[in-house]
């Protein structure tokens, strides 16, 4: 079980790795970070695999495509989530072709599907290696790192609604000043 918090984690860490990327590399206008309010992650990417990687084995084919529609089910999924409970918009695809509500579209679909299939066939096995080499204490210790920012990345965008502020680097005096201390 702890493996798969650490497959979380790590796909967590590289989708904020290709989220960075892309924004380089599309020279997107705002390239602030996309994830929580302190740690480099962006869940719906450890989300995403972890539904992957619950697939039964098969060949790279068939996992392109089941791979592609468990990650914009799930993309689909953490989009509607933040819209209802937190009242934010993670991302916007309404002037994509192929999109549905804004919240997935068909190119990024595509793309996932490719992503997946190659993260399965060779990250993964890098990925198993890495969460085995982690000693119990370093793992309880990330978990309550990334505990404690889950809890106050999600306390400031359900008080604010503000996802561009959680985009920047948020002060600490904020931090304290959105939990009521002096």
């Amino acid at each position: 079980m702890v493996n798969w918090l650490w497959y979380f984690w790590f796909y967590s860490f590289l989708g904020w790795g290709l989220e960075r990327a892309f924004a380089l590399l599309s020279r997107a206008e705002s390239q602030k970070r996309r994830c929580f309010l302190l740690l480099p992650l962006c869940p719906v990417y450890g989300f995403g695999m972890l539904a992957v990687l619950a697939l039964p084995p098969m060949g790279w084919f068939p996992l392109a495509v089941w791979g592609g529609l468990a990650a914009t089910a799930v993309e689909y999924a953490y989009h509607w989530v933040g819209e209802v409970l937190l009242g934010v918009w993670f991302w916007d695809y309404s002037q994509v072709p192929g999109n549905v509500a804004g919240r997935v579209c068909l190119p990024f679909s595509l793309a996932w599907g490719v992503l997946t299939a190659g993260a399965v066939h060779f990250v993964q096995p890098l990925a198993a290696v890495f969460a085995e080499a982690i000693p119990a204490w370093g793992s309880y210790a990330f978990l309550l790192l990334f505990t404690a920012d889950t809890v106050c990345s999600l306390y400031f965008l359900r008080v604010t609604g503000d996802l561009e502020g959680m985009r920047q680097a948020v002060p600490v005096r904020t931090l304290l000043q959105l939990f009521h201390v002096p």
